[in-house]
């Protein structure tokens, strides 16, 4: 691996840390500090066939973390790994975790895996297309 994806791999790291530590506080402008005015949030579920829902820029964002918040809480990611698509392109990212949480309607707990593929453009997150496990 050449020195310039070396260092663009550990900055696109470095990004996904931030991101993540954001993500688990529930801080939105921490959140919104680490990608692009135009990001593209693909959730794992909504009313879209086949993408579920889209979400665009940050009033959107913000949209989604507020709604989350009415339908979950303590939600935790943990075992996370991060592997780039190839080692020379390390603007293609795909990230593995553990999500838990409690599902605030009948106080039930969740506890799911799943994937989120990135893409990163210019030092920030342009794109987090979402997958999880659907627990019956």
């Amino acid at each position: 691996m050449s020195p310039e994806t070396n260092r663009a791999q550990d900055e696109a790291m470095d990004l996904l840390r931030r991101f993540g530590k954001a993500f688990n506080r529930a801080d939105v402008e921490g959140i919104l500090a680490c990608v692009t005015e135009d990001f593209v949030w693909v959730e794992a579920s909504g009313p879209s066939a086949p993408d579920g829902r889209i979400r665009r820029g940050a009033e959107e964002v913000r949209d989604a973390l507020a709604e989350r918040a009415e339908v979950v809480r303590d939600v935790r990611f943990s075992e996370t790994d991060v592997h780039f698509a190839l080692d020379s392109d390390p603007g293609r990212i795909i990230g593995t975790f553990r999500a838990t949480g409690i599902n605030i309607a009948d106080d039930s707990a969740y506890d799911v895996r799943g994937v989120d593929i990135y893409t990163v453009r210019d030092g920030l997150i342009a794109s987090k297309d979402s997958y999880w496990k659907r627990i019956d």
